[in-house]
């Protein structure tokens, strides 16, 4: 205040005015008045300097309101630990339990509470205290995009108080923090970090803290603990890891390494076992003599004492059991070394399950079932190994190299529920480049394809023209073909030229085969832009466009489904003891059969280039099952069954004679259901599911007018 004074004082002082000129005297009075304007806002600006806290920077902008993490200055915060506290509610879920309200803004806003050390007031007892690792948490929001100053226009409050490890802080006291924290409100839009929860004997699966109707950020959630939607699983942080120099794909000796510490006595009797019938592929190792954390000593004397984590690079897949706690930092310390994750943990709830496709990166066991886990990893063939271990090496350096990393990860992870239409697709958090010109998994496909990229007809034919013909006339007028691509089977003789083709307004292109196989409808051919493929034979003539049309639009609801028209099923046959193919009209199917059906594009990557055995060259060499073949990849990956649309059943050509349809052959279904037997055998189990399933336009059999029919020509049985 005594600046202030002196600049009033100074611009206040008497002088001498001389009255005999009035323009004079009016002229000396604004400038008067103008320098006591601007005495006060000076004086006011150097009084909110002096009386502030410290300037804060960011992004090199002077606020004086934005959080500076100085941990010589923390302000000590006086607690009385018989304040109201309400436990952790179980049954939040996203809707009750989180203001949406307070998110209006287009991004996520997080704001940070000051830093503050809590002290009881009877005991002087400190309710929890800093680690390096929470600092850095609040370093890393403090520094993103997510961060603001002002709780007025947060939509979620971090709170500076420290609780990734539930052994170094009192819990009831640390309740009573929460509880008295400003803008607390029973928990609401709070997040806290939690990295080890529980404590001996019980160690639960989530903070013993009374927590209420907070979001949990925590690192060992189980199934029973985890609220899906609403709660974040993430990773327990572990020091020791370290930036790997080594190729994923490296040379690496054994098929398995154990090094983790903390297995439970039970199932660690079972990997002694193994290592003694699988001395050469699977490495066992446990604590040192010394005790060093730094380094493992095998259990065998064979070998001398290994640098840990690196030593997890001698293996193609490491091992995580179950422990005392359902988290552990040893997932990060596998994923560092770029180890495959074999996840031995039931009901464990992975970091961010909700997002990150697991099943591409690890292998998950029954506890259970350790006993097999050998069995099962040579199981895996080599090409999958080298992809999974370049997906591990993917998802650690986007989402688990730093605690930074974790940290944001977390939170655009909530933000993806918050506000879904800026969320990520499925394949852009698992795809290693989204950016490639290549046909990825549709299973990664949004929820719904897109509409306006519509659909590439491939047509199989050898030799029957006019049918031909009419075909690509029919298909042309189908809203959503995109274009034909006509497959000419017949190396004796050339397909008719493109002049004499019908004129269509769609692109149509010819493509002859170099070899009679059934398998040529299923290339991935270059002319192929599209995701949905209908593969149609010539002599299916008879389907109608809003048929065709409406399975498309099915198709773009279950992009991962093949989804047509004639269905068959497969049965168990008792007698024979063997899988028979039936072809009669029944609810169920299991089959959608290919010579008209939709289908992704990834499907004829996957038949052409990863069908397992001997299956393709099996159906080129025997002219048959190709559309078996395909039912059974599809639905081996997926676990789903094929999708039938409209009630239409017959299919056969009526301009067609018997002799020319390849059905007609007597030992064509003979051959099918020898298929079905051989193709079970090479998967070594059946994937193919039976449901009473089938997709109708809506009001299609309703007397209704057919101006409110999307659909109208849908055809009968």
């Amino acid at each position: 205040m005594t600046k202030l004074k002196y600049l009033l004082n100074f611009a206040t002082q008497p002088r001498s005015i001389s009255h005999s000129n009035p323009k004079e005297q009016i002229l000396n009075c604004l400038t008067y008045g103008l320098l006591v304007i601007v005495a006060l806002c000076a004086g006011f600006l150097l009084w909110d300097l002096s009386n502030s806290p410290r300037e804060g920077f960011f992004h090199g902008k002077r606020d004086s309101h934005t959080l500076i993490l100085d941990l010589e200055h923390i302000q000590e915060i006086s607690l009385n630990s018989e304040g109201e506290q309400r436990p952790r509610n179980v049954n939040c879920t996203f809707w009750d339990c989180l203001n949406i309200y307070k998110c209006e803004h287009d991004r996520l806003k997080v704001y940070i509470y000051p830093l503050q050390e809590f002290v009881d007031e009877r005991s002087d007892k400190v309710a929890t205290t800093l680690s390096s690792e929470y600092f850095q948490i609040l370093e890393a929001v403090l520094k993103s995009r997510y961060y603001t100053s002002n709780p007025n226009e947060a939509c979620l409050f971090l709170p500076s108080l420290d609780l990734l490890n539930q052994n170094v802080f009192d819990k009831h006291l640390a309740g009573a923090a929460l509880a008295s924290l400003d803008f607390w409100d029973r928990g609401a839009n709070h997040i806290i970090f939690n990295m080890l929860p529980g404590g001996a004997p019980s160690y639960n699966t989530v903070l013993d803290v009374n927590t209420d109707n907070a979001i949990i950020f925590g690192g060992g959630f189980d199934s029973w603990s985890y609220r899906p939607g609403f709660d974040v699983a993430i990773p327990v942080w572990s020091p020791r890891v370290v930036r790997q120099h080594a190729h994923a794909t490296a040379q690496r000796k054994f098929l398995l390494v154990v090094a983790q510490l903390s297995i439970l006595p039970r199932f660690l009797r079972n990997l002694r076992e193994l290592a003694s019938t699988h001395s050469e592929q699977l490495l066992l190792v446990g604590a040192c003599e010394n005790l060093d954390l730094g380094m493992r000593c095998p259990l065998s004397q064979h070998h001398r004492s290994l640098e840990y984590p690196r030593l997890l690079s001698r293996g193609k897949f490491c091992l995580l059991g179950r422990g005392l706690r359902m988290g552990q930092p040893d997932l990060v310390e596998i994923m560092s070394q770029h180890c495959i994750p074999v996840i031995a943990v039931d009901n464990y709830v992975l970091p961010f399950e909700d997002v990150i496709d697991w099943s591409l990166a690890s292998v998950r066991i029954r506890e259970s079932e350790l006993h097999s886990v050998m069995q099962k990893l040579k199981a895996i063939s080599s090409v999958k190994i080298v992809e999974m271990q370049k997906q591990v090496q993917w998802l650690y350096s986007k989402y688990f190299k730093d605690l930074k990393t974790v940290t944001l990860t977390a939170l655009e992870v909530l933000e993806s529920r918050i506000f879904p239409l800026r969320a990520r697709s499925s394949r852009q958090w698992n795809a290693i480049d989204t950016n490639a010109r290549s046909t990825f998994n549709p299973l990664f496909l949004p929820s719904l394809a897109p509409k306006s990229q519509g659909f590439t007809a491939v047509i199989l034919t050898y030799d029957r023209v006019e049918s031909l013909f009419l075909l690509i006339q029919k298909l042309a007028v189908v809203p959503s073909l995109q274009s034909i691509l006509v497959i000419w089977n017949n190396q004796k003789k050339s397909p008719p030229h493109l002049s004499t083709f019908p004129s269509i307004s769609k692109p149509l292109k010819i493509r002859q085969t170099k070899e009679n196989k059934l398998s040529n409808r299923f290339y991935p051919y270059p002319e192929i832009e599209t995701e949905a493929i209908l593969t149609i034979d010539d002599d299916i003539i008879m389907l109608t466009t809003d048929e065709l049309d409406f399975g498309y639009e099915v198709w773009r609801e279950f992009p991962d489904h093949i989804v047509g028209f004639p269905s068959r099923i497969h049965v168990w046959d008792n007698v024979t003891m063997r899988w028979h193919y039936e072809s009669e009209w029944t609810n169920q199917i299991s089959m959608v059969l290919t010579g008209a059906a939709f289908h992704h594009k990834y499907w004829s990557h996957m038949y052409t280039h990863a069908m397992p055995g001997d299956i393709k060259d099996w159906v080129d060499e025997h002219m048959n099952c190709e559309d078996i073949a395909m039912n059974f990849l599809v639905a081996n990956i997926t676990n789903n069954p094929p999708i039938k649309v409209t009630p239409r059943k017959k299919f056969k050509c009526p301009e067609c004679t018997n002799t020319e349809m390849l059905s007609a052959d007597l030992n064509h279904m003979r051959e099918r259901s020898a298929c079905i037997d051989r193709f079970s055998k090479i998967y070594g189990r059946m994937p193919l599911r039976t449901v009473e399933f089938r997709a109708d336009p809506v009001l299609f059999r309703d007397n209704f007018p057919d101006k409110l029919k999307r659909y109208n020509d849908i055809g009968s049985l």
